[in-house]
C-alpha cells in the first residue's frame, strides 16, 4: 500500500518529529502523520507552502506492507468512520496537551476545517455527542495514518516525491 506526507521537504526516514511539524496537538496525538488520499498530501503540502511562504513543496511517498495493521507486534487502533469513539479520542489529543496513549498506529479519518467547526461546538457544550455524531455523519471524510512509536516508523518503505508547486 502507498503512503503519502506532504511537506515542505523530502523526508526519506520518517522521524516522530519532523522539521515544520506543527507545535500543537493532533487528532491522533504527535507523530509521523500520512494519507492514502495522495490529493490530502497535496493539500497538506499546499497549506504549509502558504504558512512558510514558500514556492514549492514535496509530498514524500512510502509504501508498507497491506497487512501491517494487523502485525502482532504493532499496537493498532483503527477508526473505519467518524463515531463516538473517534470523537472521544479526536477531543482527548486536542484538548489535553499532556495526553498520551501507548499505541504505535493510529488510522482514521481526517478532522477537517468543517469538522473542526462542529467539534468546537461539541468542546463548548453547543452540541451534546449525539448531535456531533449525526453532523459529522454529511462529511466526507479523507483518511490519516498516525506512525507514533519508533518501532512503526521501521514499517515505512520511502519510495520517493513529487513536487508541489
Amino acid at each position: 500500500m502507498k503512503l503519502y506526507h506532504g511537506g515542505m521537504i523530502a523526508i526519506e526516514k520518517p522521524a516522530l518529529k519532523t522539521p515544520y511539524a506543527r507545535n500543537h496537538t493532533s487528532d491522533f496525538g504527535d507523530g509521523f502523520y500520512t494519507t492514502t488520499d495522495l490529493e490530502q498530501a497535496i493539500r497538506w503540502t499546499q497549506i504549509r507552502q502558504i504558512y512558510y511562504s514558500s514556492g514549492n513543496g514535496i509530498v514524500s511517498i512510502y509504501e508498507i506492507d497491506d497487512n501491517l495493521f494487523h502485525d502482532p507486534k504493532l499496537n493498532c487502533l483503527i477508526f473505519k468512520k467518524a463515531d463516538k469513539k473517534w470523537l472521544e479520542f479526536v477531543m482527548k489529543n486536542r484538548q489535553n496537551k499532556n495526553y498520551k496513549h501507548d499505541y504505535d498506529i493510529v488510522a482514521g479519518p481526517i478532522a477537517n476545517d468543517r469538522v473542526y467547526a462542529t467539534l468546537t461546538l461539541f468542546e463548548n457544550n453547543f452540541l451534546n455527542a449525539v448531535e456531533t455524531i449525526q453532523r459529522l455523519k454529511t462529511f466526507k471524510f479523507a483518511n490519516q495514518i498516525l506512525f507514533h512509536t519508533e518501532l512503526s516508523l521501521q514499517k515505512l518503505s520511502y519510495i520517493g516525491n513529487e513536487i508541489v508547486k
